[in-house]
């Protein structure tokens, strides 16, 4: 067989093995389809198709993060508020995710928009703004049975931003202050009422001594002269001279 009679067969065996041979990525998985039947999913690594008869659609397996944009909700007790999240999915079940749906992240774009709303708005703004934990995880389970039939796993939601209106949120800067400020009457008139209850527990103390009260009058004075020069003119109290003046009438 001569050379130019090879050439042709070469050139048939090369176009054969570059529609035949495909290389997936360790995170790719391929679905085939034979005359239009799924016979199976391969991969990742080399795999081979017979051409023109085998048809293949290839699969990211790797977890997706999906931006849902910011959606109108009104809550339960009829304030009106937007809530935009993140979602984190991926695919288990390849087959599944190509046979059984159009469109796996289209539908899962569309399905956490809904979910999203209609969570939200099952509560009242103050359980929406204080429990966003609880209702992430309400969120996920939702969303994660739902798609478990198109082979997708929903594997975390997260409410990212929830914006409110320019007069909700006046309303609630004024709640927080006067709640600021209740609470700090509350600390004042409970110190007054410490002070007061010492006060009483100190005067009780010096009708039962009455020495400690001279004791007390005399540190004022000391006080008194230790921060002023000037002279300052006190009365002195008639118990404080009543021992000297036992004394001179005693001789």
């Amino acid at each position: 067989m001569s050379t130019i009679n090879l050439i042709p067969i070469i050139f048939l065996a090369v176009a054969f093995l570059v529609s035949a041979i495909k290389i997936l990525r360790e995170y790719e998985r391929a679905v085939i389809f034979r005359l239009g039947r799924v016979i199976g999913s391969k991969g990742p690594g080399i795999i081979i198709l017979i051409p023109f008869i085998d048809k293949m659609v290839r699969i990211d397996m790797r977890t997706v993060t999906l931006d849902v944009p910011p959606q109108d909700v009104i809550t339960k007790d009829n304030v009106t508020v937007k809530v935009s999240a993140v979602v984190y999915f991926r695919v288990i079940d390849s087959i599944k995710a190509i046979v059984d749906v159009e469109d796996f992240h289209f539908a899962t774009s569309q399905l956490s928009q809904t979910t999203l709303r209609s969570t939200c708005g099952q509560g009242e703004l103050d359980h929406l703004l204080s429990e966003r934990d609880e209702i992430n995880e309400r969120i996920q389970a939702i969303l994660d049975k739902d798609t478990e039939p198109w082979g997708v796993k929903v594997s975390k939601v997260e409410i990212k931003e929830i914006d409110l209106p320019i007069e909700m949120q006046r309303a609630m800067a004024k709640q927080a202050e006067a709640e600021r400020e209740r609470r700090s009457k509350i600390i004042n008139a409970e110190g007054e009422f410490q002070a007061a209850k010492r006060l009483n527990e100190a005067a009780a103390i010096i009708a039962e001594n009455p020495s400690a009260l001279q004791l007390r009058y005399l540190q004022t004075l000391q006080d008194i002269a230790a921060e002023n020069n000037s002279t300052t003119i006190f009365p002195i109290p008639i118990d404080l001279l009543r021992p000297f003046m036992e004394k001179g009438g005693g001789k």
